[in-house]
């Protein structure tokens, strides 16, 4: 069973809107007094079939930041952009799909190194505005284009706790 709260759910200015959708498009969630707010409980047999699940593409001209972690290590391997139709193709192939903003096309990671990113799970921020994959290596297992595993890989020691 899975618990998702939001003490604030139901609230006008709340950044779980998309929760507070949710909730109320699950019927069995309703009661004569209107929809439950604060808690909502998923059984392991939990089903989005039927919802909707959109993104809002309309904050940073169309696109929104795709942010892909190892769905095994939990590694943070890359960010990208997708717009609606990398966003589509994603979902409908099963590999993760960008929107390049300096070629202004599509391209789906590792289509000519080999090392692609399988998708094994996808979720949604509570803005509907950011996405995070989760996903599988492919190839050799290198994701970035210095032939890392991660495109994070820098530390920047310039960084201090005195600097908070």
């Amino acid at each position: 069973m899975s618990i998702i709260t939001c003490p604030d759910a139901g609230r006008p200015d709340c950044a779980c809107s998309s929760l507070t959708r949710l909730q109320r498009s699950l019927s069995n969630l309703n009661s004569p007094a209107g929809p439950r707010r604060g808690f909502l409980f998923l059984g392991a047999n939990f089903s989005t079939e039927g919802l909707t699940m959109t993104l809002d593409f309309s904050k940073l001209d169309g696109l929104v930041p795709a942010v892909v972690q190892d769905d095994t290590s939990g590694e943070v391997l890359m960010v990208g952009f997708m717009n609606e139709e990398a966003w589509a193709l994603t979902k409908r192939i099963g590999y993760v799909t960008f929107y390049s903003r300096t070629r202004n096309t599509l391209w789906t990671k590792g289509e000519t190194s080999g090392n692609r990113l399988a998708v094994r799970q996808i979720l949604i921020d509570c803005d509907d505005d950011t996405v995070l994959v989760k996903a599988a290596r492919e190839g050799d297992g290198n994701v970035c284009h210095t032939g890392q595993r991660t495109c994070f890989n820098k530390i920047d020691t310039t960084w201090t706790e005195a600097a908070r």
